[in-house]
């Protein structure tokens, strides 16, 4: 590509490519494509994307396709790859200016400048990290933060390639570097707290976003670049300074207003040191060690005392439980039973957590998790009155509620009273004892921090089961706490309901099961759809349980699904609809057969909501395994389901359709049950076995349903399947055999097994095509006993039920080995009774048996044993 007469008409089609014009647009982005191999193009583009005077959009499209080359032709080996020439012209080109005026142009541009660093630095690119710091160093604010930028980049994508020697070149450039990089984020950050405390907003901003830079690189570094970083002064000095720096941000977030434009940019600086502790305890936790007491204290102090008060924000605190969580349970700091055995390193992390974790503290903690941290807020409890389906599904663990505070405050909680069970246990008991009794429903604070211990006992059920007599408790408070029917009262009849699922599998006296299911019968009738949803989960819990016993639960089955098919009706969520098909589906699997006067409404309804569902293939899983159930419990019965069944059942096996990625593992365990529970196999039925060609074809891990599918059709319906599928399996047979496990080939060799043993007629003559290998194998003396098992298995029942067809294999086997038919039969019978150990089945021993003594009369002459035959 002639570089100057070439310019112009790139320019001119990437000004096409950026039209919304999709004639214009289609044409142009085809051109482009044919030039993305062509010499001298990405020059061009690097050309086009440097020139500030052209338009943005045409800039950023020139760098999106620049980047995107870099993926595909720059490696050496790559097909059409760029010669070293033009990558030489490209790496002077990229930075030799930092100038570039457009945030998300520059930062595209330091994107793939570090994407080429990645292939080529240090090796072919060694100036790319002194040009780097050169630049940072120049006083010009764009030029330098731009430099900045790119160094960041570059020091991310290279922190993160793995191999041993790519580690040990980072490694090198980090001892180079580390101690510049400190200076450089120690004058940013002194720059910025000056500016800050003068009131130069707009400098400061600026001075923030280089802070916020070069702590970024330093944690890459930090965290990456050395083997034994506690060895290093400057790495240690800094994780030092972050504690200081840390108390200096978090005192000048106080200073200024929520308003104020820094406070965004000063709380993400302030997340981020505390991700540089958590990635370097995380990777380093030997080197961690000696900053474990000030961690704690540090973050302890933040979190759990007056300190933290009108300074921090939810993120930072969820960061500093995520610190004290990872101390607590880092395995490191552990030490062996054997206390002698443990490092010394172990034993010194011990004693510092011992020493720091004393009564007082502990106490402390717990108390203000539970009666600070654990309750409902304002804005959750007016998201409860306001729109109560989506509080529960908050609740049960919706993306935005996993690294909020309250849930993160739950695991905190968990894993310290798991550690420290002996001297927080008498806390929480104490805190039952002041909970005691009914409460005031005009008490809401009361009401709430009832709620909490509540759920504290719950969290901590496993470590309490000796020192709670929860059946006691159940009788004689909980159970009156969910008959208080008052409005304001529904937040401790939710919570009293999920303290005794936690608990069901805990310690639960089996005769008072049907007390429970009063309640939740009951409680199924709640105004309240909270509370409702709620019970509907600790009846899941309740019936999962390996003591539930049906026989107590069938006076109350028909009111129970009756009301949990009403709630089905009421919610309109997906994953409510998702969670209550769940409890159905768990009810009528542990009753089974019982189910079937009442699943009527259900049967109706499963329709509708399929139709419903058709954009959240996940609600659709949880349908197709309420069918699964569901056809169990019906039996033969489901066949009059066949009109909506069969039609889900093509869909979500079909690998042709896209929602097949969600839908079909359920979809295969669905077919199996109602093959499983059919009476005959009906035409339509039958014909969703077209899609069993392609299934086999994906050698996933559902190749084994697959197998129990086809074995069901074939002893279903072994005629008419064979008649149809026969010569199609047969073949898909002999392809899977050519790459699948020991395993696999057994499935295999089993089907055609099935087939003999079901059709002895015609099966030999359908599956033909399989038998030599059979054959062979044995003659060869296959090693795998499984696979030589199922191959004598084979093997006696062709002898046995279809002589001719034996003959036929043993005159083509003679044939390919160059002898005598009657030498490959002694082969056969010489091996067979040397492995017939392997077979272990008494019922292929029998069959072995039988199929050798059939070949006694024989004469040693093949005529004869022809004539035998």
């Amino acid at each position: 590509m002639d570089l100057n007469s070439a310019s112009g008409v790139v320019l001119q089609v990437l000004m096409q490519a950026s039209s919304q014009d999709s004639a214009v647009l289609k044409p142009a982005e085809e051109q482009l494509k044919q030039w993305e191999t062509q010499p001298g193009f990405y020059t061009v583009l690097l050309n086009i994307f440097t020139n500030h005077s052209l338009d943005v959009n045409v800039r950023w499209l020139a760098v999106l396709y620049f980047k995107n080359g870099i993926d595909r032709y720059w490696r050496r080996v790559a097909p059409h790859a760029l010669s070293e020439e033009e990558k030489a012209t490209l790496r002077a080109g990229l930075i030799t200016n930092f100038n570039e005026p457009v945030n998300q142009i520059a930062t595209q541009i330091a994107v793939l400048i570090a994407k080429v660093a990645r292939l080529d630095c240090p090796k072919q690119w060694p100036e790319l990290i002194p040009t780097l710091i050169e630049s940072v160093k120049i006083q010009d604010d764009l030029r330098q933060h731009r430099a900045l930028l790119t160094f960041y980049h570059v020091t991310k994508t290279l922190s993160s390639k793995r191999l041993a020697a790519d580690r040990k070149l980072f490694q090198d450039l980090a001892s180079e570097i580390y101690s510049f990089t400190c200076s450089l984020w120690n004058h940013h950050t002194d720059t910025f707290l000056q500016q800050i405390c003068s009131g130069g907003e707009t400098a400061a901003i600026n001075s923030l976003e280089r802070t916020l830079l070069s702590l970024k690189v330093l944690r890459k570094l930090t965290v990456h670049g050395f083997l034994e970083p506690h060895q290093n002064a400057d790495v240690t000095g800094f994780l030092l300074a972050v504690f200081v720096r840390l108390k200096q941000f978090l005192d000048c977030s106080r200073n200024i207003g929520a308003e104020n434009v820094c406070r965004e940019r000063l709380e993400k600086i302030i997340i981020l040191f505390t991700k540089v502790l958590l990635d370097f305890l995380d990777q380093h936790p030997i080197s961690f060690i000696p900053l474990i007491q000030r961690s704690l204290e540090f973050a302890v102090s933040y979190v759990f005392t007056e300190a933290g008060d009108g300074i921090v924000f939810e993120r930072f605190i969820v960061q500093c439980m995520s610190l004290i969580k990872m101390i607590v349970k880092e395995d490191s700091y552990i030490p062996s039973k054997n206390f002698e055995d443990s490092k010394p390193e172990t034993i010194n992390a011990h004693q510092i957590k011992l020493s720091f974790f004393t009564h007082q503290t502990l106490t402390e903690i717990c108390r203000r998790l539970v009666t600070h941290y654990f309750i409902l807020s304002d804005e959750e409890l007016a998201m409860w009155e306001e729109d109560p389906e989506g509080f529960a599904v908050e609740e049960t663990g919706g993306d935005s509620w996993k690294y909020s505070l309250r849930p993160c405050s739950e695991v905190l909680f968990i894993d310290i009273f798991h550690e420290y069970s002996e001297t927080l246990t008498p806390v929480l008991l104490n805190m039952v004892d002041t909970i005691k009794g009914p409460t005031c429903v005009e008490d809401l604070n009361t009401l709430r921090i009832k709620e909490t211990v509540y759920n504290a006992v719950g969290l901590a059920a496993y470590e309490l089961f000796d020192c709670i007599d929860f059946d006691e408790w159940f009788q004689s408070q909980l159970l009156g706490e969910l008959q208080v029917a008052h409005d304001r009262y529904k937040l401790l009849r939710r919570r009293v309901i999920w303290l005794i699922g936690q608990w069901i599998s805990v310690k639960f006296k089996a005769d008072l099961r049907p007390l429970l299911y009063e309640a939740i019968l009951s409680l199924l009738q709640d105004p309240d759809l909270v509370v409702r949803i709620e019970t509907a989960t600790t009846l899941k819990l309740t019936v999962d349980d390996f003591e539930f016993r049906t026989e107590q639960f069938l006076p109350y089955l028909e009111t129970t699904f009756s009301l949990l098919f009403q709630l089905l009706q009421q919610v309109t969520e997906c994953d409510s609809k998702m969670q209550v098909l769940h409890v159905l589906s768990c009810v009528i699997e542990r009753v089974n057969m019982q189910i079937r006067p009442f699943v009527g409404c259900l049967v109706q309804y499963l329709p509708l909501l399929w139709k419903q569902s058709e954009e959240h293939n996940m609600l659709r899983c949880a349908i197709l395994s309420t069918l699964v159930h569901l056809i169990k419990g019906l039996g033969g019965s489901s066949e009059n389901l066949y009109p909506f069944l069969l039609p889900v059942i093509q869909l979500s096996t079909d690998v042709s359709q896209p929602p097949h990625v969600y839908l079909l593992e359920d979809g295969l365990e669905l077919w199996l049950v109602t093959l499983e529970n059919c009476s005959s196999v009906t035409p339509e039925l039958l014909r969703i076995f077209h899609n069993m060609a392609a299934l086999l074809e994906l050698s996933s891990e559902n190749l084994l349903i697959c197998f129990k599918i086809i074995n069901a059709y074939i002893f279903s319906s072994s005629s008419e399947f064979l008649q149809i599928y026969a010569a199609n399996l047969c073949q898909a047979f002999l392809e899977l055999l050519r790459d699948i496990t020991n395993e696999g080939q057994v499935q295999v060799l089993k089907v055609v097994e099935n087939v003999l043993k079901v059709n002895p007629a015609v099966g030999p003559q359908m599956f033909q095509a399989l038998l030599p290998p059979v054959f062979r194998g044995i003659i060869e003396g296959e090693k795998y006993p499984v696979v030589m098992s199922t191959y004598l298995g084979i093997l006696g029942r062709v002898l046995l039920q279809n002589q001719c067809c034996f003959s036929s294999l043993l005159y083509q086997l003679s044939q390919e080995y160059n002898c005598e038919p009657d030498q490959i039969l002694g082969n056969l019978i010489e091996m067979w009774v040397d492995r017939m150990d392997n077979i272990t089945q008494p019922e292929r021993r029998k069959l072995s048996a039988l199929a050798l003594l059939s070949l006694l009369p024989s004469a040693n002459s093949q005529n004869k044993n022809d004539k035998h035959l």
